[in-house]
């Protein structure tokens, strides 16, 4: 699940980020950035993926109540209060502007309903390599929303950042998140022992990754 996580002109698909008036519901789009935003933003099936908004750190509180969502993730505190999803809408744009990850929300399209997030963290554009994360709330689960949203966003970042390679990542017993990268056609490679702190111990990680050059065979 999700972990906390440029080419211009014509039909790239980019957006040029600018600034916006204040309010909420505005998107926190406040500075030039490293990293594109998608222009339009990415739907199928159902699911859009859009930048954050300024407001939704209610909403954001409240899927991670979800005690599944809580088991894949690690907030910043226990309890994840209102004031943690906030500074998690803020830290996410911050890091947006340096170029390091691209957070969206999962809504449903035309209700608009929060079901999740997604992103493009660990982003390299040199060594042209990112990883892709995700979480979905209950309401969103077993639709096939996770498919199509790590489906949507890699498709994006290989065409759009020109990408190489993405990893997904997970413990052991996220059996859910190992299907996803799989339907999408992520290849399993192997198991890291151990490999990082997590929760009140240590977590092994198994690695899934996805070619530019995969999704034409």
């Amino acid at each position: 699940m999700w972990i906390p996580a440029n080419h211009g002109g014509g039909t790239t698909g980019l957006r040029t980020p600018r600034s916006v008036g204040r309010g909420c519901g505005a998107p926190i789009l406040l500075a030039m950035s490293a990293l594109p935003l998608p222009d339009p933003d990415l739907s199928s099936g159902g699911v859009l993926l859009r930048r954050w908004l300024a407001d939704e750190a209610v909403a954001l509180h409240a899927a991670f109540a979800d005690p599944e969502v809580l088991a894949f993730t690690w907030p910043s505190s226990a309890p994840y209060l209102v004031e943690d999803a906030q500074r998690f809408l803020e830290d996410q744009q911050r890091s947006w502007i340096a170029g390091q990850e691209l957070q969206l929300a999962v809504v449903a399209c035309g209700t608009g309903m929060l079901w999740g997030g997604v992103s493009l963290y660990a982003v390299d554009l040199t060594q042209r390599r990112a990883s892709i994360g995700y979480w979905l709330t209950t309401v969103a689960r077993g639709r096939g929303a996770a498919t199509t949203a790590v489906r949507l966003l890699t498709g994006w970042g290989f065409d759009a950042l020109n990408l190489a390679r993405m990893e997904l990542t997970c413990g052991p017993d996220n059996i859910a998140s190992q299907r996803v990268a799989q339907r999408c056609g992520f290849r399993r490679e192997g198991v890291l022992r151990s490999h990082m702190t997590f929760k009140s111990g240590r977590r092994d990680t198994v690695v899934h990754s996805l070619l530019a050059g995969d999704r034409a065979e």
